[in-house]
């Protein structure tokens, strides 16, 4: 493993480096718990009959297909195809725009709403891969990191670790400097692109809002650095590139209902045990109809006055796609019909719709439409 020394500050947070794939790959084949894991979606009979089997059947096979694999180009090779099989099953359409805009050879941080834990980056790399350029390292919450294999396996895949279990102020701040420090030099030093959600946790409920204190955070490297830095020329340095995700549906809607109206009738939402490794799944194997990512433009602050979330947030409206998914739960909520582009919805549309509508809990149905009919409201400036 890692260890955290004065050559590699950021150790504890970083993605692996290419040297430290195949010990860890290696671990990975042997780690029982993962096995487990794999052997529990992919043999499920079989694991639960003769499990010692089943679990040398798939460290065999894991062994198999990562022979050779000893750098994270490699291992990430890997991870497209196993894009283009989940696009092939829960995907109609994949659109990206805005990427041609960026130079290829510049690292940009990538500053995207949230609505898919793993899939929203995901996507934004399958979209450079596709144009031959340098995928991201990926901002994940130390909170999703509850197994070590789950550890390993972001961190392949160029993940980075942000602090939300630190206890206390001071150890809060020294979290934060530090990974602020570490976007800071992972785009002017390494050259590397970031993607970094603009707010922590998913927009549940559809309203796509950059959270300020994410602004300072990253501001906090450059300033320490140079007390006299403004706000804006510690931001302009980083080059963020606002990026909208719009899903025409979103495979883990009932459960964020269900978190929805639990908040909403006052009571305390508690996830259950790996809720959020299992909606990672859920993500990933549900069906997401259109998908359509749009990178926006780099952002260039000249007033320091300027409130740069509103900045950041004005583009993600802006660029964000409304399927008639959105117009179809704006519809059936009864908010604001004039909204509705009903020029926009066909029968086969309105069939989808009504059909996983129909399957939702009655009880939870209007938190299941607030999160497609948000997006609506919100682009129209009526949230």
């Amino acid at each position: 493993m890692t260890t955290d020394n004065a050559d590699d500050p950021y150790a504890k947070i970083r993605p692996y480096h290419d040297d430290e794939v195949a010990p860890v790959l290696t671990r990975l084949a042997e780690c029982d718990e993962f096995l487990d894991t794999i052997t529990r979606y992919r043999m499920p009979r079989l694991s639960k009959r003769m499990p010692g089997l089943a679990r040398r059947l798939v460290s065999f096979g894991l062994k198999r297909k990562m022979r050779g694999v000893e750098s994270v180009q490699g291992f990430q090779q890997h991870i497209a195809y196993y894009m283009n099989q989940m696009l092939e099953r829960s995907v109609d359409k994949f659109v990206v725009e805005g990427l041609d805009a960026l130079e290829g050879e510049t690292a940009y941080l990538f500053f995207g709403n949230h609505r898919d834990i793993a899939l929203d980056p995901a996507f934004v790399n399958y979209a450079l891969y596709l144009q031959g350029r340098n995928t991201v390292r990926i901002a994940i919450g130390d909170n999703l990191l509850q197994k070590p294999y789950v550890t390993d396996l972001m961190r392949l895949n160029k993940s980075f670790v942000v602090p939300r279990s630190a206890k206390g102020k001071r150890a809060m701040l020294a979290a934060y400097q530090m990974l602020s420090g570490y976007i800071r030099h992972s785009i002017t030093r390494d050259n590397h692109s970031v993607w970094l959600a603009q707010r922590e946790g998913r927009a549940k409920n559809g309203v796509d809002r950059t959270d300020n204190a994410i602004i300072k955070m990253l501001s906090m490297a450059a300033r320490q650095e140079d007390k006299s830095l403004s706000l804006a020329g510690a931001i302009n340095e980083l080059r963020i590139v606002p990026v909208s995700i719009s899903y025409e549906f979103d495979p883990c809607d009932v459960q964020k209902a269900r978190e929805l109206k639990a908040v909403d009738d006052g009571q305390s939402y508690e996830k259950k045990p790996y809720e959020d490794i299992l909606s990672i799944a859920s993500g990933i194997s549900g069906y997401k109809g259109r998908v359509k990512l749009v990178f926006g433009t780099p952002i260039v602050l000249n007033d320091e006055t300027v409130d740069i979330a509103d900045h950041i947030d004005a583009q993600v409206l802006d660029n964000y796609t409304l399927f008639p998914s959105h117009y179809l739960a704006l519809e059936a909520s009864g908010q604001a019909p004039e909204l509705v582009d009903t020029a926009s919805i066909t029968d086969a549309d309105r069939a989808t719709f009504n059909a996983r509508l129909a399957d939702v809990p009655a009880e939870l149905r209007p938190w299941w439409l607030c999160q497609y009919a948000n997006p609506v409201l919100n682009k129209h400036g009526r949230l």
